[in-house]
């Protein structure tokens, strides 16, 4: 998720009990050309294995002189990302767009698994739109090509977000291909793991958005049963982590877009959540949250 699976909020959401972390998106010509803040995206811990980099591109060749030049950092496995569907990537054929080519899917990665020495796995979407459902063809060569491992995310490119999952079509591309396939899509609190594994007999579950506004979900907890004690106390270490990888001010302006969602579930008004969206000062923030935090809980909606 780009902008958002940074190295601090994964290591975060490790802490938390994640089982894997997979890299910001990558596009392959930020690596081939350079990028002024391609390093703070390529940063991660040991802590964080098994760890891959998610790479986005839509040419094969520079796929591949991208994941050689990301092979130098040692990640455990390579994911290639045949699945997002924002326009500016899906509209110029990488991301979902390959899903309209699954020949050029083959190649890259036949290409990657031929020059590589570590595991290469994918992700997609069910196909362009409900008229090109592919996903059985794709998965296909994607087992064929030599990966190791195929997370499918149960949308089209056309839904974007929107709509339901369609988890059915997680299960038949489990009973289709051999590899281990990661189900995605749709779940939102802690109970829809174990009915997404039992549903679909898929061998992971992948989150994503959901865990956006609770990483808790992978401590088995969700928002609504969070007790606010800890809820400070992994807030604060959210901030710390943020703080370190990058800068005190920085790391404080970039922890606002993950206290926005964190918050959602108590009532502010509109100048109360300005003020908080625009503090700088660690303390007085943490200070302002315990406020909110403690003014709900006595009164509650």
């Amino acid at each position: 998720m780009d902008g958002y699976s940074s190295q601090p909020y994964r290591v975060f959401s490790r802490r938390l009990g994640s089982a894997a972390s997979y890299s910001e998106f990558i596009g392959a010509i930020e690596v081939t050309q350079g990028h002024p803040k391609l390093e703070e995206k390529l940063g991660f811990l040991e802590e964080e294995r098994p760890f891959a980099f998610q790479i986005f591109d839509n040419n094969p060749e520079r796929i591949l002189r991208s994941a050689e030049v990301l092979r130098l950092r040692n990640p455990d496995f390579i994911d290639i990302n045949l699945g997002c569907s924002a326009k500016q990537v899906s509209a110029r054929g990488a991301g979902a767009g390959l899903l309209k080519d699954p020949e050029k899917i083959t190649r890259i990665l036949e290409l990657l698994v031929k020059n590589l020495d570590i595991p290469i796995t994918a992700k997609i979407r069910l196909g362009w739109d409900e008229h090109t459902l592919n996903y059985l063809e794709v998965s296909r060569r994607i087992e064929q090509a030599g990966c190791c491992a195929l997370a499918v995310h149960a949308r089209t490119k056309a839904q974007g977000y929107k709509g339901s999952a369609d988890w059915n079509a997680i299960k038949e591309i489990k009973r289709n291909i051999s590899i281990p396939v990661i189900g995605n899509g749709d779940v939102k609190i802690f109970s829809d793991i174990s009915r997404m594994l039992e549903q679909t007999g898929c061998d992971a579950v992948m989150i994503g958005r959901a865990a956006l506004s609770n990483p808790w979900i992978f401590s088995g907890i969700n928002r609504e049963e969070l007790q606010e004690q800890k809820f400070l106390a992994d807030l604060t270490s959210l901030i710390d982590l943020m703080q370190q990888y990058y800068n005190p001010d920085r790391g404080i302006v970039l922890s606002r877009k993950f206290i926005a969602r964190y918050l959602q579930p108590y009532s502010l008004d509109p100048i109360l959540r300005r003020e908080v969206m625009t503090i700088t000062d660690r303390e007085k923030l943490l200070g302002m949250i315990s406020q909110i935090i403690r003014s709900n809980v006595s009164n509650p909606n």
